[in-house]
């Protein structure tokens, strides 16, 4: 089963971003304000999450 590793912004909270696990983040300026949440299967994410990370290796999510 795919799992995906979610870093949440600490300058906005309402910010996620999802890599396949284990994968380092992609190349941001800010790298410093990603803090890791968790783990999470591919199950438990909208199909739009998992289409962008089939796409682009990453994916960014509104968690409000």
């Amino acid at each position: 089963m795919d799992e995906y590793d979610l870093y949440l912004n600490v300058k906005r909270p309402s910010v996620g971003l999802y890599v396949p696990k284990g994968e380092d983040l992609p190349d941001l300026a800010d790298k410093e304000d990603w803090v890791f949440e968790g783990t999470f299967a591919r199950d438990l994410l909208p199909a739009s999450v998992q289409d962008g990370i089939k796409a682009n290796g990453h994916a960014f999510r509104n968690m409000n």
